[in-house]
């Protein structure tokens, strides 16, 4: 079966409208080079249209991405600044601290509502690393993640509610020095580990960073 469309790869396209063109027939299949995975090349065609048209695409079966996955974070700033407290947990270091600004604004095409306004609430938003090896290379990568727009995005407030307002985008950060009964602080021994395998969900490993 196409996992897209839910049909049989040996029938037509549940998306044969997605295009005018005759150049795909409803009946042609693809296979994804890395992973394999097969669909119905108009199923495929639909779901990038449906998604940031960036040039990307992920397998929706084992989530294998393909090109440069980019999201739709409105614009701000990423600041970076140190200094010599340690975190719970990481006594052995100081501490990286994160700050992350993103003004009110209107939203573009990419985002739910078009040319509505959208809120920014609580920023601008501290995080935290350890200033360890591992603290630095996370540190990398969220930067290759803030450039490819992914850390935040434009939707609905899982805490309040609200709609049209900018929102964490499935990579976790640590917004409190210590207390961690929230899940938001330290010490917590397993953060690091689940950062980078949430950033290489999104496509930014450490590959990326041999490449700038």
């Amino acid at each position: 079966d196409c996992i897209i469309c839910m049909e049989k790869l040996s029938t037509a396209s549940g998306y044969s409208d997605v295009t005018d063109s005759k150049a795909i027939g409803s009946l042609a299949v693809g296979h994804l080079t890395k992973c394999s995975h097969a669909f119905h090349l108009l199923c495929l065609l639909a779901m990038y249209c449906n998604g940031n048209k960036d040039g990307s695409l992920q397998c929706p079966s084992c989530k294998t991405i393909y090109g440069e996955k980019t999201g739709t974070q409105p614009q701000g700033k990423m600041e970076v600044l140190r200094f010599q407290m340690s975190l719970p947990g990481h006594e052995d270091c100081g501490t990286i601290l994160i700050v992350y600004s993103i003004p009110h604004g209107i939203q573009g095409p990419e985002h739910p509502n078009p040319g509505k306004p959208f809120t920014a609430r609580g920023f601008p938003r501290q995080c935290y690393l350890p200033d360890n090896a591992q603290g630095r290379k996370v540190l990398e990568l969220l930067k290759v993640a803030w450039k490819r727009r992914l850390i935040f995005t434009v939707g609905t407030s899982s805490t309040t509610g609200e709609t049209d307002t900018v929102v964490w985008n499935e990579i976790h950060h640590k917004t409190e020095m210590d207390r961690n009964i929230t899940g938001h602080g330290y010490p917590d021994p397993n953060y690091l580990q689940n950062v980078l395998a949430e950033l290489a969900a999104q496509g930014v490993t450490e590959d990326c960073l041999e490449q700038q």
